[in-house]
């Protein structure tokens, strides 16, 4: 029991840091999915209408393909507000994944997959990466927790890392799950984590000159 509080508390702390930094962090650079992915391997708002065993099925994905040497980071983007203060890029995919990747790249220099209702966009480093022909068509059909799990496979099969599809957790396992004292406080700092980064978000300015690059007439 003393060990149990012992981790709560020390969990708490880090709940109690990340709502002193995560402000500051979005105010420099205005979109929450940057926020999020400095620590999580995946960026799903509310409005994704990702269901929680969906969300924790793409989550499993992205962490075995990390173990299996293919580390990605996946953003999905349902609408313009999921941006914050660069809604420029909506539409954009492509623009908004190069973009996205420069903000990571001090933490993160790895690959950044953008889905949005419209398209997909890859960065590695924030440097566009452009999808092989026989993985983009794994990303056109279902919603976009699905289409993202497609992609990751199917570019991970492309370096040579087969990952085996994940099982969708039941509505009942997951609850049960979430209702464990550390899968409670998991949940309520993923929660907190993202609501903070995204209401930050609202207050904060992009970077106009790096913008102002991505956002051209004919780009992604």
């Amino acid at each position: 029991m003393r060990q149990l509080i012992a981790r709560l508390g020390a969990s708490w702390a880090v709940v109690a840091l990340a709502v002193a930094l995560v402000p500051a962090a979005a105010h420099a650079d205005g979109d929450p999915a940057s926020d999020v992915l400095v620590t999580q391997p995946a960026f799903i708002p509310w409005d994704a209408g990702v269901s929680t065993a969906r969300a924790a099925q793409l989550s499993s994905l992205l962490q075995t393909a990390s173990r299996e040497g293919f580390p990605v980071r996946v953003a999905l983007i349902a609408s313009a507000s999921d941006l914050g203060s660069v809604t420029a890029l909506w539409k954009r995919p492509v623009a908004y994944a190069e973009f996205l990747g420069q903000e990571l790249s001090l933490v993160y220099p790895g690959r950044v997959l953008v889905l949005m209702p419209d398209g997909v966009g890859l960065s590695e480093n924030g440097r566009t990466l452009a999808l092989p022909s026989a993985v983009a068509s794994a990303g056109l059909r279902g919603s976009l927790a699905e289409r993202a799990g497609n992609l990751v496979r199917g570019l991970a099969a492309a370096a040579g890392h087969h990952l085996a599809t994940q099982p969708v957790v039941a509505p009942r396992r997951a609850r049960a799950a979430a209702q464990t004292p550390a899968g409670a406080l998991g949940f309520v700092v993923g929660v907190i984590l993202i609501a903070l980064a995204w209401a930050a978000s609202l207050h904060a300015r992009p970077p106009e000159g790096r913008l102002g690059r991505l956002f051209t007439p004919d780009g992604s």
